[in-house]
């Protein structure tokens, strides 16, 4: 539920009084350490990219709906998953220093929107910080939470979170399926080894 989520954020860590008194506190922040001060991680994060950058993916963009700045949030994302069928759930994941989540949980709700071959340039537009991501990028509301429905996508998954657990350095977001849909078209857009591609054959 959205209310166990704002409950996470918000046990996560603050902002100290007098930073608050000074300027409008930041989002709070868990500790990002994954692996304790007296610990060594076992392999180099160099190294565990290039290994699991073996395995394939597919691609999607993560969406709400506008807060009280009447913007939309939205984030491109490769780990995303089916999780359960009764209930219907799905999950992802998401750095716990990104600065697009918060917004998603405050909404409570979210659209996954699973990419086509030929809708890298949407992935790209999607995976940078700042600026505005859906500055003409056609879009309409997901049927039951409202959140951005990006135009010409094979298919969607509109959600209300569900919970969300912690896993390292990233979270790991559940969400409860309350529409989809795959309108079909274009194959998927995956990402292998740092690059995109499509199936061929």
């Amino acid at each position: 539920m959205a209310a166990a989520v704002v409950r996470y954020l918000r046990s996560a860590g603050s902002a100290s009084a007098a930073a608050t008194a000074r300027e409008p506190s930041p989002l709070p922040r868990a500790d990002l350490r994954a692996v304790g001060a007296d610990e060594r991680a076992p392999v180099a994060p160099a190294e565990f990219r290039a290994v699991l950058g073996h395995f394939a993916s597919g691609v999607t963009v993560v969406t709400a709906p506008a807060d009280e700045d009447g913007a939309p949030a939205g984030f491109a994302c490769q780990s995303f998953a089916s999780l359960s069928l009764d209930p219907p759930l799905v999950a992802f994941m998401v750095a716990r220093t990104s600065t697009t989540w918060p917004r998603i949980a405050r909404a409570g709700v979210f659209c996954v929107n699973v990419l086509g071959e030929r809708q890298d340039a949407l992935c790209r537009r999607f995976a940078v910080s700042g600026g505005d991501k859906f500055a003409s990028v056609a879009h309409g509301p997901a049927p039951a939470t409202g959140s951005p429905l990006l135009a010409g996508v094979p298919a969607w998954i509109d959600c209300r979170v569900h919970a969300v657990h912690t896993g390292g350095d990233h979270l790991i977001v559940v969400g409860r399926v309350e529409a989809l849909g795959a309108p079909g078209g274009d194959g998927p857009l995956l990402f292998h080894r740092g690059r995109f591609g499509r199936f061929t054959g």
